[in-house]
């Protein structure tokens, strides 16, 4: 399979953990270290991902509010065995861009890093 659209397959786990609140599924694309950092309405973000798949799992997902499903990827840049991309995943009530680094670990591509904001919706 070739690296992007090995890396879509990846983002598409890691949508459809995010949207229905699916811990397992979304501990298969990240790596056990990786860890994720934002700025959020004035305050730092900084959580391994244990901490991050206890919050997961303690909200309610989109999929049980039922609110549409509305993420996507917005750009894969690959160099060898690393790779960033970008996403957009509205839900929640926030609308985040994510900053993902994948590095292909292991044989296959896991997500190492995040990096999000809440960012304002146009209109």
């Amino acid at each position: 399979m070739d690296d992007h659209r090995a890396i879509a397959a990846v983002l598409g786990d890691y949508f459809k953990g995010l949207y229905a609140g699916d811990t397992a599924l979304l501990r298969t694309v990240f790596h056990p270290a990786a860890a994720l950092f934002a700025e959020l309405g004035g305050r730092s973000y900084h959580k391994g991902l244990d901490a991050y798949l206890d919050g997961v799992a303690q909200r309610a997902s989109p999929a049980s509010l039922g609110e549409p499903y509305r993420m996507r990827v917005l750009a894969i840049d690959v160099t060898h065995d690393i790779a960033m991309a970008r996403v957009h995943v509205p839900a929640l009530g926030f609308n985040y861009v994510n900053y993902l680094s994948l590095v292909r670990w292991e044989g296959r591509w896991v997500i190492v890093n995040k990096v999000f904001a809440d960012v304002p919706t146009e209109g």
